[in-house]
């Protein structure tokens, strides 16, 4: 009997970003699927009351320390204390995993640990107030292009680096390991790249077309300074493998951004 025969699924904050799209992967599977948002504490014990048969944890990069040597390994995670703005949220996430392990350890329960990196594409936040660096970065091009101004300003030095993942990869990676990974060790889930925040705000005022000055304010914080997985585990363990074209991908995300931003 294949593993995804008469299951039924429930995702968590499932109109969210990453939610949304593994939502529409088990739709489009042919599966039942039930949706709720976020639910602030208590999952896991929720989740092993009702019986439920196996249990998927999505963490965060920000889980990691601050400095931590490039490429990050799921072994440097208890390494040092999180970059500071995004501590409490990576604090918590961390909190999740520990939980994760005692239940395994206590009760038998199948519960499993993933550390994404940062997302983009289709369907991202691009509210200036909340959004993450590449849908900020894509509205404030294409904003200045429609308004006719020859200049953006960006936050910190430029200095930092990322990796970015599609978000259709993380959803693949997520159904993977859903199927095939069954241990308690965390699992980095990245695209194996980096790239300066100053690399990322050339390439995507070169794709939408901007052509103005981009202004760098280092009067406001860079974050962490190196953000780079290794993804050894993930592709030894259930062979995810990145598979979008960053140029491609942020192609995707800025027409996506486009044809909404026509529309309202």
């Amino acid at each position: 009997m294949s593993f995804w025969t008469d299951r039924r699924f429930l995702v968590t904050g499932g109109a969210g970003f990453i939610a949304s799209h593994i939502v529409d992967r088990y739709v489009h599977l042919g599966h039942e699927v039930n949706v709720l948002e976020n639910l602030s504490s208590g999952k896991l014990e929720q989740a092993r009351l009702f019986g439920v048969k196996k249990f998927v944890a999505v963490g965060t990069i920000c889980s990691y320390p601050k400095y931590t040597l490039v490429p990050f390994k799921e072994e440097n995670l208890w390494d040092g204390y999180p970059e500071e703005t995004n501590a409490p949220y990576g604090l918590a996430k961390k909190m999740m995993l520990v939980q994760s392990q005692a239940y395994r350890q206590q009760y038998g329960f199948n519960s499993i640990f993933l550390l994404p990196v940062n997302l983009y594409g289709p369907g991202d936040n691009f509210d200036p107030k909340s959004s993450h660096v590449i849908p900020a970065l894509i509205k404030k091009c294409v904003d200045a292009i429609q308004s006719k101004e020859n200049q953006i300003v960006v936050w910190g030095t430029g200095k930092a680096t990322r990796e970015f993942l599609y978000v259709e990869d993380c959803a693949e990676a997520i159904l993977l390991a859903t199927e095939k990974y069954n241990k308690e060790d965390p699992v980095n889930i990245g695209a194996g790249f980096e790239i300066s925040i100053k690399e990322l705000a050339e390439l995507i005022a070169e794709l939408t077309g901007f052509k103005g000055r981009i202004v760098w304010d280092s009067t406001q914080p860079d974050g962490q300074p190196r953000r780079m997985l290794d993804t050894t585990r993930a592709f030894q363990e259930f062979g995810f493998k990145a598979r979008t074209n960053f140029r491609e991908g942020l192609k995707e995300a800025i027409e996506w951004y486009k044809e909404r931003s026509k529309n309202s």
